[in-house]
Protein backbone atom coordinates (compact mmCIF):
# COMPACT_ATOMS: atom_id res chain seq x y z
CA UNK A 1 0.00 0.00 0.00
CA UNK A 2 1.35 3.87 -0.81
CA UNK A 3 1.24 6.50 1.52
CA UNK A 4 -1.36 7.93 -0.94
CA UNK A 5 -3.38 4.83 -0.37
CA UNK A 6 -2.70 4.56 3.18
CA UNK A 7 -4.12 8.41 3.55
CA UNK A 8 -7.21 8.06 1.62
CA UNK A 9 -7.73 4.72 3.79
CA UNK A 10 -7.59 6.88 7.10
CA UNK A 11 -9.63 9.84 6.06
CA UNK A 12 -12.23 7.28 4.97
CA UNK A 13 -11.95 4.92 8.55
CA UNK A 14 -11.76 7.85 10.28
CA UNK A 15 -14.68 9.56 8.74
CA UNK A 16 -17.05 6.79 9.09
CA UNK A 17 -15.72 5.83 13.21
CA UNK A 18 -16.77 9.28 14.00
CA UNK A 19 -20.44 8.80 12.02
CA UNK A 20 -19.74 11.84 9.76
CA UNK A 21 -20.83 12.29 6.49
CA UNK A 22 -19.22 13.73 3.64
CA UNK A 23 -20.87 16.71 4.66
CA UNK A 24 -20.36 17.04 7.86
CA UNK A 25 -16.55 16.05 7.14
CA UNK A 26 -16.61 19.16 4.36
CA UNK A 27 -18.72 21.50 7.13
CA UNK A 28 -16.07 20.73 10.30
CA UNK A 29 -12.74 20.95 8.33
CA UNK A 30 -13.38 23.74 5.11
CA UNK A 31 -12.62 21.35 2.56
CA UNK A 32 -15.65 20.77 -0.02
CA UNK A 33 -16.92 17.24 -0.22
CA UNK A 34 -16.19 16.83 -3.51
CA UNK A 35 -12.28 16.67 -2.41
CA UNK A 36 -12.68 14.46 0.36
CA UNK A 37 -14.15 12.07 -1.86
CA UNK A 38 -11.71 12.27 -4.28
CA UNK A 39 -9.46 11.69 -1.70
CA UNK A 40 -10.98 8.98 -0.13
CA UNK A 41 -10.98 7.03 -3.61
CA UNK A 42 -7.61 7.98 -3.84
CA UNK A 43 -8.64 9.80 -7.13
CA UNK A 44 -6.15 12.60 -5.84
CA UNK A 45 -3.15 13.59 -3.57
CA UNK A 46 -4.07 15.86 -0.67
CA UNK A 47 -2.05 18.76 0.08
CA UNK A 48 -0.57 19.05 3.36
CA UNK A 49 -2.85 22.16 3.99
CA UNK A 50 -5.66 20.00 3.28
CA UNK A 51 -4.84 16.84 5.66
CA UNK A 52 -4.22 19.20 8.35
CA UNK A 53 -7.81 20.58 7.96
CA UNK A 54 -9.27 16.66 7.86
CA UNK A 55 -7.02 16.05 10.53
CA UNK A 56 -8.65 18.78 12.92
CA UNK A 57 -11.57 18.06 11.93
CA UNK A 58 -10.89 14.28 12.61
CA UNK A 59 -9.91 14.94 15.99
CA UNK A 60 -6.74 13.08 15.50
CA UNK A 61 -2.54 14.79 14.74
CA UNK A 62 -1.86 14.89 11.47
CA UNK A 63 0.20 11.88 12.19
CA UNK A 64 -2.80 9.51 12.96
CA UNK A 65 -3.53 9.74 8.88
CA UNK A 66 -0.01 7.96 8.08
CA UNK A 67 0.08 5.73 11.01
CA UNK A 68 -0.89 1.52 9.46
CA UNK A 69 -2.78 -0.40 11.49
CA UNK A 70 -1.24 -3.15 10.04
CA UNK A 71 1.88 -3.03 11.83
CA UNK A 72 0.14 -2.08 15.41
CA UNK A 73 -0.83 -5.49 16.14
CA UNK A 74 3.10 -6.25 17.38
CA UNK A 75 4.34 -2.31 17.52
CA UNK A 76 8.34 -3.12 17.85
CA UNK A 77 10.45 -0.47 19.30
CA UNK A 78 12.64 -0.19 16.30
CA UNK A 79 11.53 1.61 13.35
CA UNK A 80 14.04 1.02 10.23
CA UNK A 81 14.89 3.84 7.60
CA UNK A 82 13.87 1.88 4.72
CA UNK A 83 10.38 1.11 6.58
CA UNK A 84 9.70 4.60 8.06
CA UNK A 85 6.53 6.07 5.73
CA UNK A 86 7.49 9.09 3.80
CA UNK A 87 5.30 11.42 1.94
CA UNK A 88 5.42 14.53 -0.06
CA UNK A 89 3.32 17.31 -0.66
CA UNK A 90 2.26 17.59 -4.16
CA UNK A 91 1.78 21.62 -3.97
CA UNK A 92 4.93 22.76 -2.07
CA UNK A 93 6.97 19.46 -2.41
CA UNK A 94 7.60 19.45 1.16
CA UNK A 95 8.84 16.20 2.61
CA UNK A 96 7.58 14.74 5.98
CA UNK A 97 9.54 11.16 7.19
CA UNK A 98 7.11 9.74 10.14
CA UNK A 99 10.38 8.83 12.57
CA UNK A 100 8.78 7.28 15.50
CA UNK A 101 7.98 3.33 15.54
CA UNK A 102 4.31 2.66 14.37
CA UNK A 103 1.87 1.67 17.14
CA UNK A 104 4.74 1.95 19.65
CA UNK A 105 3.46 3.04 23.07
CA UNK A 106 5.06 6.62 23.38
CA UNK A 107 3.78 9.73 24.45
CA UNK A 108 5.42 11.86 21.53
CA UNK A 109 5.76 11.24 17.86
CA UNK A 110 8.85 12.02 16.10
CA UNK A 111 8.71 13.57 12.66
CA UNK A 112 11.73 14.82 10.03
CA UNK A 113 10.65 17.26 7.41
CA UNK A 114 12.58 18.90 4.19
CA UNK A 115 10.89 21.76 3.57
CA UNK A 116 12.17 23.58 -0.72
CA UNK A 117 13.28 26.74 -0.82
CA UNK A 118 10.36 29.39 -1.24
CA UNK A 119 7.65 27.49 -0.54
CA UNK A 120 4.67 28.10 2.21
CA UNK A 121 2.37 26.34 4.33
CA UNK A 122 -0.51 27.44 6.79
CA UNK A 123 -2.10 24.33 9.21
CA UNK A 124 -5.15 26.32 11.03
CA UNK A 125 -4.88 24.44 14.30
CA UNK A 126 -7.95 26.55 15.86
CA UNK A 127 -10.51 23.96 15.82
CA UNK A 128 -8.45 20.94 18.25
CA UNK A 129 -10.38 20.17 20.88
CA UNK A 130 -6.74 19.01 22.53
CA UNK A 131 -3.93 21.30 21.51
CA UNK A 132 -0.03 20.30 20.81
CA UNK A 133 3.19 20.59 22.16
CA UNK A 134 5.26 20.58 19.25
CA UNK A 135 9.64 21.19 19.50
CA UNK A 136 10.97 21.88 15.88
CA UNK A 137 14.54 21.84 15.96
CA UNK A 138 16.17 23.03 12.88
CA UNK A 139 19.13 21.09 11.33
CA UNK A 140 19.72 22.76 7.87
CA UNK A 141 18.87 26.10 6.30
CA UNK A 142 16.65 28.52 7.72
CA UNK A 143 12.94 28.52 8.29
CA UNK A 144 9.83 31.84 9.13
CA UNK A 145 7.54 30.56 11.54
CA UNK A 146 4.76 32.14 12.58
CA UNK A 147 1.89 31.38 15.37
CA UNK A 148 -1.29 33.43 15.92
CA UNK A 149 0.26 36.92 15.94
CA UNK A 150 4.06 36.01 17.16
CA UNK A 151 6.61 34.98 14.41
CA UNK A 152 10.22 33.61 14.28
CA UNK A 153 12.70 33.38 12.21
CA UNK A 154 15.30 30.43 12.68
CA UNK A 155 18.53 29.34 11.63
CA UNK A 156 20.42 26.31 11.86
CA UNK A 157 20.49 24.95 15.47
CA UNK A 158 17.72 26.60 16.84
CA UNK A 159 15.07 25.05 18.60
CA UNK A 160 11.45 26.35 19.07
CA UNK A 161 9.14 25.27 21.30
CA UNK A 162 5.04 25.85 20.80
CA UNK A 163 0.91 25.34 21.56
CA UNK A 164 -0.39 24.59 18.29
CA UNK A 165 -3.57 26.10 19.07
CA UNK A 166 -3.63 28.99 16.37
CA UNK A 167 -2.84 28.83 12.86
CA UNK A 168 0.58 27.86 12.14
CA UNK A 169 2.47 29.04 9.15
CA UNK A 170 5.47 27.57 7.41
CA UNK A 171 7.64 29.33 4.86
CA UNK A 172 11.20 28.99 3.56
CA UNK A 173 13.05 32.64 2.64
CA UNK A 174 16.24 30.55 2.04
CA UNK A 175 17.63 29.47 -1.24
CA UNK A 176 17.94 26.05 0.11
CA UNK A 177 15.95 23.15 0.96
CA UNK A 178 15.19 23.46 5.34
CA UNK A 179 15.46 20.21 7.29
CA UNK A 180 14.07 19.96 10.60
CA UNK A 181 13.15 16.93 13.10
CA UNK A 182 9.62 17.94 15.36
CA UNK A 183 8.38 16.35 18.58
CA UNK A 184 5.06 16.08 19.26
CA UNK A 185 3.13 15.44 22.54
CA UNK A 186 -0.50 16.05 23.44
CA UNK A 187 -0.75 18.31 26.28
CA UNK A 188 -0.33 16.82 29.99
CA UNK A 189 1.24 13.81 28.38
CA UNK A 190 3.53 12.44 30.74
CA UNK A 191 6.95 10.04 30.07
CA UNK A 192 6.07 6.15 31.11
CA UNK A 193 7.43 5.23 34.78
CA UNK A 194 8.92 1.84 32.55
CA UNK A 195 9.84 1.53 28.97
CA UNK A 196 7.49 -0.43 26.90
CA UNK A 197 8.34 -3.08 24.44
CA UNK A 198 5.01 2.51 19.87
CA UNK A 199 1.24 10.86 16.87
CA UNK A 200 -5.54 9.98 12.58
CA UNK A 201 -19.11 2.57 9.77
CA UNK A 202 -21.69 4.75 8.39
CA UNK A 203 -21.52 4.95 4.30
CA UNK A 204 -22.60 8.09 2.65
Amino acid sequence: MTVDELLSAKVRTLRKQRGYTLEVLAQRSGVSRSMISLIERGQTSATAAVLGKLAQALQVPLAALFADERQAQAPQPLARAAVQPRWRDPATGYERRQLSPVGFPAPFEMVEVVFPPGQRVAFDNGLRSQPLHQQLWLLQGELQLSLGTQSWHLQAGDCLAMVLNQTLVFSNPGTESARYLLALAALGASLPALPVVFPGEIDD
